[in-house]
């Protein structure tokens, strides 16, 4: 059944109501509710969707695979997708369209510098930008001639999935992290914030940042992120 439908997708062509039809993207992402807003998007624009949720992840991804569009996000768990930018973008062949993403906007200067064909900021919204972004780098014949979003264009990810990405960050702080681990949670939670418009708790997330970077090892910053952290978990984290 699954290489019946494999077979099927293949044979699709784009359109302007689905002009990401035929290619496959793989997301480097450890967030489930930024990629449940990509899963959508890749969805409604004709895409297949793969995820790796760390750096080993997806270099054991691509030994077996080899995706058409690749978008990396620069913060993951185990290092900086910036490092996976720059390794993809050296090799030959190269993938065809090659994205970094970040809740932080001034990091898209990291991953160009590091070979990316273009950058995603965070929160994945509009499904018409998502498709230029993806569009930009590929050659123009592979393009429709008007792609188009349709009527809605704006994309609301399972609040489910952000509740999961709290759980995770409540399980990381639980386990007293370290420096690296601090800098990690911080720029996971600004995205998340980012995404889910939660403008407090990205607030948290920029101070704690801010404070580890200026090596102000104050507990105030932590602990009020895991204040926060908690009060959305036993809210139901309403979004």
């Amino acid at each position: 059944m699954d290489d019946d439908l494999c077979t099927f997708i293949a044979r699709q062509k784009p359109s302007a109501a689905r002009p990401l039809t035929g290619l496959t993207v793989l997301v480097v992402e450890d967030s489930r509710f930024a990629c449940e807003a990509l899963r959508l998007m890749c969805l409604r624009s004709g895409a297949r969707i793969r995820r790796a949720d760390c750096l080993a992840s997806a270099r054991r991804h691509l030994q077996c695979y080899r995706p058409t569009v690749i978008i990396v996000d620069l913060g993951l768990p185990d290092g900086s997708g910036v490092d996976l930018i720059a390794e993809l973008a050296a090799l030959h062949p190269r993938v065809p369209a090659l994205l970094g993403t970040s809740g932080d906007g001034a990091a898209a200067v990291d991953a160009m510098a590091a070979g990316a064909d273009g950058f995603l900021a965070k929160p994945y919204e509009s499904l018409a930008a998502f498709q230029q972004a993806i569009l930009a780098p590929l050659p123009s014949a592979t393009r429709p001639i008007r792609p188009v979003a349709g009527c809605d264009d704006r994309v609301r990810p399972d609040p489910i999935a952000f509740r999961d990405d709290l759980c995770h960050i409540a399980a990381v702080l639980g386990n007293r992290p370290d420096d690296a681990m601090l800098g990690y949670v911080a720029q996971f939670l600004t995205g998340l914030a980012r995404t889910a418009h939660d403008a407090p708790l990205e607030a948290a997330a920029r101070a704690l940042s801010r404070d580890r970077l200026a090596g102000q090892r104050t507990a105030h910053p932590l602990l009020r992120i895991n204040h926060m952290v908690q009060d959305r978990l036993a809210a139901d984290a309403p979004i």
